[in-house]
C-alpha cells in the first residue's frame, strides 16, 4: 500500500510516478556512493591507490537523474564525478574499486584510464576522457544516429560548469538545437572550476544558454532529488516525443576538495564549506522518507553496516586482482580487437 503523508495527501514521489521501492532505492544508492567516495579518499590519504577526484555533494541529481532515464535502453556519457550516476545504472563497487586500483579486470578500461573515466559497454555507459566536456557532441552524435535509426531511446550527458565554456559545449548544443536531437544535457554546477568560483566564470546562468540554441533549459536545486527527478523525466519524454534536446542545470556544492591533488582550502573557507554542507541533500531525502513512513533510523543503522561490508569486500578483491599484463597495452589498437591481433 502507498504510504501516506500525516496530512492524508499522496507522497511526491507516487505523484512523479516513482514506487516506494524505487524511492528508497534512491536513498541506499545515494548512500553508497557517498561512503565509496569517503572511503577511495581515505585509501588514497593512505597510499594505497594514487589519484581520486570526488563527487561528495552531487549525489542526489546523480542518482535522481538515473532514475528518470531508461536503464534498458538510453546511452549515458557521464563526467568524473558521477560514482551515484554509474552505480545507479549498474555498476558495482567491485568495478569501481577495479578501476580505482587500475586493474586488469576493470571493465572502464582494463585499468588504463584514470580513475573517474568511465566506460561500461554493456551498461552503454560511453568511455570519457580527461579533456573536459568532450562528451557532449559525442552524446548529441548518439542522439543524431538513434533518430536517424528511429530508435526510442535518449542519451544523457553531464560535465561541470566550468567546461561549459567550452566549445565543445556550445557546439553540441548548437547542432542539437537545430536536428532536434533525443540528448539531454545535464550542468552539474557546483560552484567551482578547480579553484575558479562561478562568480568568475559566468555573467548568466547555464540554463540561460538553451534559448540561443533554441532549446529550453531549467535550473533546478541539484539537492531536491524529486525536483531533479521531475524535470529529468520531462526532458526524456519531449525528446521521445521529438520535441528535441534540454539542457538542464542542477545547482549543488562539491563539499570536497577538486581532487586529491587540490588544497580547496586555498581559495575557499571552512566555514563556506559547512554552509553548503548543511543543506547536502541526503540528509533532507532521508527526512523525506521518514515523513512517508518508508524509513527510519533503525533501517538506517543497518544500511550503513550492510554498505561497509559491500565495501570491505570490493576492495579487498580489487587490491588482490591482478594489474595488467604490460603485453596488454597492445591490445585494442587496431581493428582486430582479438589477443593475437593486438600483438601483430
Amino acid at each position: 500500500m502507498t504510504q501516506l503523508y500525516a496530512t492524508g495527501q499522496q507522497a511526491k514521489h507516487i505523484e512523479l510516478g516513482l514506487s516506494d521501492e524505487q524511492a528508497v532505492e534512491m536513498y541506499k544508492i545515494m548512500i553508497t556512493a557517498r561512503r565509496f567516495d569517503e572511503r577511495v579518499l581515505l585509501l588514497q590519504r593512505a597510499g594505497k591507490v594514487n589519484f581520486h577526484v570526488s563527487g561528495i555533494g552531487q549525489e542526489v541529481a546523480q542518482v535522481a537523474a538515473a532514475f528518470a532515464l531508461d536503464k534498458e535502453q538510453d546511452y549515458f556519457l557521464p563526467y568524473y564525478r558521477d560514482y551515484g550516476f554509474v552505480i545507479s545504472v549498474g555498476m558495482t563497487l567491485r568495478e569501481l574499486f577495479l578501476s580505482v586500483y587500475a586493474k586488469e579486470e576493470d571493465p572502464n578500461s582494463g585499468g588504463r584510464q584514470m580513475p573517474g573515466h568511465f566506460g561500461h559497454k554493456k551498461l552503454r555507459i560511453v568511455t570519457g576522457s580527461s579533456p573536459v566536456t568532450t562528451q557532449v557532441p559525442h552524446a548529441v552524435g548518439i542522439a543524431l544516429a538513434a533518430k536517424m535509426k528511429k530508435k526510442p531511446l535518449v542519451s544523457f550527458v553531464t560535465f561541470g560548469e566550468g567546461s561549459s565554456n567550452q566549445g565543445d559545449f556550445h557546439e553540441g548544443c548548437n547542432f542539437a538545437g537545430v536536428q532536434k536531437l533525443p540528448v539531454i544535457i545535464m550542468c552539474e554546477n557546483n560552484q567551482y572550476a578547480i579553484s575558479v568560483p562561478v562568480r568568475k566564470q559566468l555573467a548568466a546562468n547555464v540554463a540561460d544558454r538553451a534559448i540561443g540554441y533554441g532549446f529550453p533549459g531549467f535550473q533546478v536545486d541539484g539537492n531536491d532529488a524529486l525536483e531533479v527527478f521531475r524535470v529529468v523525466k520531462e526532458a526524456r519524454s519531449r525528446a521521445i516525443a521529438g520535441e528535441g534536446p534540454t539542457l538542464i542545470e542542477a545547482m549543488m556544492y562539491r563539499l570536497s576538495p577538486h581532487s586529491t591533488s587540490d588544497n580547496d582550502l586555498a581559495y575557499r573557507t571552512k566555514e563556506e564549506v559547512e554552509e553548503y554542507r548543511a543543506k547536502d541533500g541526503i540528509p533532507k531525502y532521508k527526512q523525506y522518507l521518514i515523513d512517508c513512513g518508508l524509513w527510519n533510523e533503525e533501517l538506517d543503522e543497518a544500511l550503513q553496516k550492510e554498505i561497509r561490508m559491500q565495501l570491505d569486500e570490493a576492495n579487498e578483491y580489487a587490491e588482490k586482482a591482478p594489474f595488467p599484463t604490460p603485453e596488454s597495452s597492445l591490445l585494442h589498437v587496431y581493428a582486430d580487437d582479438s589477443e593475437q591481433g593486438g600483438r601483430q
